[in-house]
């Protein structure tokens, strides 16, 4: 009983930012935060999803932000 308890918890507690994970990986493919239902789509919903996580990042600028891969204009110092 405990142990479900907090499993349960577990699970509502990383719920949340694995959605913002999520969407903001959808976001620096170009893509809307939505496309995240298509994973509800029965057997091929899940595998487009995949298929978004795993392309690269659009260049430069999109509508969601700038591309966190590429080097800011500030000068970053090393650690």
């Amino acid at each position: 009983m405990i142990v479900s308890c907090i499993l349960g918890l577990y699970g509502l507690a990383i719920l949340l930012p694995g959605l913002a994970v999520a969407i903001r990986r959808l976001h620096d493919t170009g893509r809307s935060g939505w496309w995240l239902f298509i994973s509800l789509v029965p057997l091929i919903g899940s595998f487009i999803l995949l298929y978004f996580y795993l392309q690269n990042s659009q260049p430069g600028v999109n509508q969601y932000g700038p591309n966190p891969k590429e080097p800011t204009s500030a000068v970053e110092t090393p650690v």
